[in-house]
């Protein structure tokens, strides 16, 4: 289970050094391998372990390349993914396109989401971070259902 959002900077080559309280958990359920693709909604990256993008992958081959928004949908999430392996130093090496889809500079943000990192520029980060507050203490957004339910 990954939490926290995590400072880190990017290597000359594009390498993310995966922080060291996640780098053993990873390899005792991956061995290490993960998978990095787009997040169609956001300007950031989502990094998977493999089995977890095994699942992603196993609910996309069920979408029709006939309906448009499952192609495109399969498309996006499909054609930037890139598999790799976290090297001995544990580091991950981020490919030219996806630092380019998220704006990727030296300084980014690994934030832990559960089954999976987001990786964001650390200043697009701190706008989406202010943004997400100003929407909540305004309280214009919807309330969904488990969010009626759900108490701290």
């Amino acid at each position: 289970m990954f939490r926290g959002a995590n400072a880190i900077n990017l290597d000359a080559k594009g390498r993310l050094a995966i922080p060291t309280k996640y780098r053993q958990p990873l390899l005792d359920d991956c061995n290490g391998q993960l998978v990095c693709t787009i997040d169609t909604q956001q300007s950031c990256l989502l990094l998977y372990p493999l089995p977890e993008w095994e699942e992603i992958e196993l609910k996309l081959s069920k979408f029709s390349s006939m309906v448009p928004a499952e192609r495109r949908m399969q498309r996006l999430l499909l054609g930037y993914a890139t598999e790799g392996d976290m090297d001995k130093s544990g580091r991950f090496l981020l490919s030219s396109p996806l630092r380019q889809h998220a704006k990727l500079n030296k300084e980014v943000m690994l934030v832990g989401q559960l089954n999976k990192f987001e990786i964001w520029d650390a200043d697009i980060w701190a706008a989406q971070v202010d943004a997400d507050m100003h929407t909540e203490r305004e309280g214009s957004f919807e309330l969904t259902e488990r969010l009626q339910d759900f108490s701290l």
